[in-house]
């Protein structure tokens, strides 16, 4: 599959180009394999943009998931199991969000 335009950073420059397809081209490239916790998070993702025009960084992004999933989930541990390396940078990159502001 050929992905539409990234940026420098390897993020989607227009989020509206993404898809589940995308995501999964994308994760390929991160080394993940998606499963249903991924989706759940991405999902989530993609709500929260919607809702405030921003891509969270990482205190955003545990206690959003806290909020929304529950305190299982709600963790920065679990995030990086699922999105190893930078959670918030990782996961947004695969919902198609820009790249959150305090994130290396």
């Amino acid at each position: 599959m050929a992905l539409p335009p990234l940026d420098k950073d390897g993020f989607l420059r227009d989020s509206g180009d993404w898809d589940r397809d995308v995501a999964a081209a994308l994760a390929v490239e991160e080394g993940i394999a998606l499963g249903d916790a991924h989706w759940e998070v991405l999902e989530l993702l993609r709500r929260y943009y919607a809702t405030f025009d921003s891509s969270p960084a990482m205190r955003a992004l545990v206690k959003y998931c806290r909020q929304e999933l529950g305190p299982d989930k709600g963790t920065s541990l679990y995030l990086l199991k699922l999105f190893p390396g930078s959670p918030a940078k990782v996961s947004a990159r695969l919902a198609g969000l820009p790249r959150p502001a305090n994130c290396l």
